[in-house]
């Protein structure tokens, strides 16, 4: 290279850091660095090390039964292959409060940890319940603007706890993941979760339009944090992780500059102890006879949210309090679940006493309104292993 093309070349790299570092958009460097560099075009299930965690100690463990059938049947090829072309780490089938099957791949095992993404949604919705059945929070049409006084004028102040919980907030965060200056890159890999949060407003009235935002699963972390005086991470180890009897210790992933919770994902644990979430929806709220959320606000969390309309007019059929519903799941089932972007969930199946969790790094997309792909095939594998017909 000649002498005046490396001076253009060290000029370009330096308009362009000087470009981000002026934009005050210098989380890009982590992006690569954590994605491109290592030959990714995203975030992957593993990375959590690369970021400061609060740790969620696990209290007495409550183990898992072992179905007496345990691992007595093999997963059917059809749904073996799937796991294989999806990159499955995990796979867990629990029928009856027993744990009827369990086969891990690619080095993970029962105790390993690995990202949750958006499964995180699902959690802090647990805990507003929990702060509303502690008092905290007197109810889910309690104004923002409560906890947050930056939500108190305009349209902010219609604002609820429950337009948050659904969805359903009108405010304008863009929810683009293959965009690397949109609101999930700048949040998981920024530094300032609240300086990020404060460039966004609520520019539609709240309550009326489901749509997908992860910032506003922040907002509600923050809620839960101001109404409990606690952080995110030791109020679900109080209430939720030790009392559910979780084997062991989980990591939330926390921002660069402040410590905050990234709230809309990145807890991040096993497949094991995820499913103790499913097991405290399907008991409806309730573990080892204590109430620990409300069973009101469990049964609203799982069902949608009718009253509001999807972006394309459609009424909501699949959204609930931060929850994904699949009624009528092969016309038979009431399905709901916790879903991450890469193909992380736990779903339950109440007509069958079904918990079902995959972990793994890929998923199947189907389009905008419609239930992935994959689901099927773990449902449908689950119900085979437990010798249900899925169809």
């Amino acid at each position: 290279m000649s002498q005046r093309r490396l001076i253009v070349a060290l000029g370009a790299v330096l308009a362009v850091h000087f470009t981000l570092e002026l934009t005050n958009h210098r989380y890009i460097y982590t992006v690569l660095n954590l994605t491109v560099f290592k030959g990714k075009l995203g975030p992957s299930i593993d990375e959590f090390p690369a970021f400061s965690n609060d740790t969620i100690q696990a209290g007495e463990h409550q183990i898992w039964n072992l179905s007496r059938n345990y691992n007595k049947r093999v997963l059917p090829q059809k749904y073996l292959d799937e796991h294989e072309r999806l990159e499955s780490v995990a796979y867990l089938v629990i029928h009856r409060d027993s744990i009827l099957h369990e086969q891990y791949w690619d080095e993970y095992g029962p105790d390993s940890h690995s990202n949750s993404f958006s499964m995180a949604k699902s959690i802090v919705s647990a805990l507003i319940g929990v702060a509303i059945t502690e008092g905290h929070i007197k109810n889910v049409q309690e104004p923002v603007c409560n906890y947050l006084p930056e939500y108190c004028e305009g349209l902010g102040a219609n604002l609820t706890i429950e337009d948050l919980l659904t969805m359903s907030a009108g405010i304008n965060f863009d929810e683009h993941y293959m965009n690397p200056f949109a609101f999930p890159a700048k949040a998981n890999y920024g530094r300032d979760l609240r300086e990020l949060i404060s460039e966004y407003e609520v520019v539609d009235t709240p309550g009326k339009v489901y749509s997908y935002q992860s910032g506003v699963t922040q907002i509600l972390g923050f809620v839960v944090e101001a109404a409990t005086g606690e952080t995110l991470a030791h109020y679900a180890q109080e209430k939720l992780w030790k009392p559910m009897g979780a084997r062991n210790y989980a990591l939330w992933s926390l921002d660069h500059e402040n410590g905050e919770a990234k709230a809309f994902c990145c807890f991040n644990s096993n497949a094991r102890d995820f499913a103790r979430f499913g097991k405290l929806y399907h008991q409806n709220g309730r573990w080892n006879g204590k109430q620990l959320i409300d069973s009101t606000f469990v049964a609203n969390s799982i069902v949608p949210a009718e009253h509001l309309v999807e972006t394309n007019g459609e009424v909501n059929e699949r959204y609930g309090y931060q929850w994904w519903t699949a009624p009528n799941y092969n016309s038979k089932y009431d399905v709901f679940y916790m879903r991450g972007i890469l193909g992380q969930y736990v779903f339950v199946v109440p007509e069958e006493d079904l918990i079902v969790i995959r972990l793994g790094h890929k998923r199947d997309k189907a389009g905008e309104f419609e239930l992935p792909k994959d689901v099927y095939f773990w449902i449908d594998g689950a119900l085979d292993i437990a010798g249900i017909s899925p169809k």
